[in-house]
């Protein structure tokens, strides 16, 4: 099967070494992604519903690039610095995801790479004809 490799054109990309997301067949991997602008400022900072508003606009203008849309996302991972903020992102995930409704995950950690984003997202996506 054909790889797509899909850049955010984020400068990090090339150091660490990863796509914005991967396209195999019908399956699009998008890498963990966080609230940041194409300057790479944080977007939202200190209010979590803003950050994944702009984090999942920011997937599914990748998933566009691989010929996908977030109808076509079937498990989302939801990474936290500070739970008791879930209703916030729960409520901006359900607003794109209520009725396409993938596996969802939700998990606090310790830091994110910048002490000011508190969210970040990752999502597979099954894309039913490509």
């Amino acid at each position: 099967m054909a790889r797509q490799n899909i850049s955010s054109g984020a400068p990090w990309e090339s150091i660490v070494g990863y796509s914005r997301a991967v396209k195999v067949g019908n399956y699009v991997h998008v890498a963990g992604t966080t609230s940041v602008d194409k300057e790479g400022k944080v977007v939202g900072k200190d209010d979590a519903y803003a950050q994944t508003k702009q984090i999942l606009k920011i997937i599914e203008d990748a998933l566009a690039q691989a010929g996908a849309s977030m109808k076509d996302v079937v498990r989302s991972r939801i990474f936290v610095t500070d739970v008791s903020q879930w209703e916030a992102i729960g409520k901006a995930h359900g607003e794109v995801f209520a009725n396409i409704r993938p596996a969802a995950t939700m998990v606090e950690v310790k830091a994110l790479i910048n002490p000011d984003l508190m969210v970040e997202i990752e999502v597979d996506a099954y894309i039913e004809s490509v």
